[in-house]
């Protein structure tokens, strides 16, 4: 069985220097806030190209807190793709704030950015671009419409680490952006953990002590805040990982390249990228009409898969409310989207049968 994610062997070439900074954590009696942290958010910030990198619990409490950082609340509404998975329409709504649905790009499942200008309001106060499957968000539009309406650009970024646009990183292409360090990610810890990027230095300080109890100093609490802090076990071991980042990242387009130029089923849509630097491949997303007939045959043979996301969040009962409306295009990607292996421990010879095997449908 080829698995569609061996976390167990992409952790295990770490292992010996994950030990000894574990090790060194335990030896130090300090768990939380500690040099771990520091010297992972120094090295994560210069690493996406931004003055500030603050850790936090996880990539939803990211990005709600970027939000609450800014204040938005009751009647203000956020811009966010239709397809995106839910967290990110959580944290706006969190926050009291409406989701405004756009549909994406058929080709690219990004946010389509020439469909978002009719849906700026006078309530607008943010759009949320996703960099969804690892795929940098074209920014050039966007940027226009939020220096034009004085809208704040906030990036989900958490399944897009290291991607590139225009030679910029990811988390460094809006105002603020938030992470996932899920053990899944691109960049994954062994547990939750999240973070938010910026230049914003006022931002950074108010995210900072929103995560801290509002606390800017011990005991000193200047805003209603949270608990949501990075421990210092998982920023040691995502900083042994983050030397690694660009190459893992490499043999994902590796892979990704060798996909796309050798599969040549016609049932099935491949995905498509409009540069190799845009997109890390967090997940290798083909479509097809017949997906869950797709998916019982790769299981039959040897093949693990996973749908990234079966169903749209207009559809989720958490959204109730929005049960009635129609966004036709993520409706059709939820529908027929698959994604098969892929990541920096697959060898040769699985690709090549996951090749086989795809075409063989």
């Amino acid at each position: 069985m080829i698995k569609f994610l061996d976390l167990h062997k992409i952790n295990e070439r770490f292992r010996n220097e994950i030990d000894t900074r574990i090790k060194k954590v335990l030896d130090s009696g300090w768990y939380l806030l500690g040099q771990e942290d520091k010297t992972f958010e120094q090295n994560f910030a210069q690493f996406c190209g931004v003055k500030h990198c603050i850790g936090v619990a996880n990539g939803l409490d990211a990005l709600n807190l970027i939000i609450k950082a800014y204040g938005f609340g009751t009647g203000d509404e956020i811009i966010v793709p239709a397809n995106t998975y839910i967290a990110s329409i959580l944290a706006i709504s969190e926050n009291g704030c409406t989701p405004v649905f756009v549909e994406p790009d058929i080709n690219t499942y990004n946010i389509n950015p020439d469909l978002i200008e009719e849906k700026i309001t006078d309530k607008t106060k943010a759009i949320m671009v996703v960099h969804l499957y690892g795929q940098a968000v074209q920014m050039d539009k966007i940027w226009y419409l939020a220096k034009k309406d004085n809208l704040k650009i906030i990036e989900d970024s958490a399944q897009a680490h290291g991607a590139l646009y225009n030679g910029k990183r990811v988390g460094n292409l809006g105002d603020a952006s938030g992470f996932s360090f899920y053990p899944g990610k691109n960049l994954g810890c062994m547990g939750d953990g999240g973070c938010v990027t910026t230049n914003d230095d006022e931002l950074a300080a108010k995210v900072r002590a929103l995560a801290n109890y509002g606390s800017d100093r011990k005991y000193h609490h200047i805003y209603k805040g949270v608990n949501s802090r990075l421990d210092e076990i998982q920023a040691a071991i995502l900083d042994v990982k983050l030397p690694h980042l660009d190459k893992d990242n490499a043999r994902r387009r590796e892979i990704a390249k060798y996909y796309r130029e050798n599969i040549t089923n016609p049932k099935i849509i491949l995905p498509k990228t409009y540069g190799e630097a845009a997109h890390v491949w967090h997940v290798f997303t083909l479509r097809t009409e017949n997906r869950d007939e797709f998916q019982r045959y790769l299981e039959d043979n040897g093949i693990q898969t996973n749908i990234h996301y079966p169903t749209p969040p207009h559809k989720q009962g958490a959204y109730k409310e929005m049960a009635n409306h129609s966004y036709p295009i993520s409706e059709e990607i939820h529908r027929t989207i698959l994604s098969i292996p892929i990541s920096p421990v697959l060898t040769d010879d699985e690709v090549k049968k996951v090749v086989e095997v795809v075409n063989g449908f």
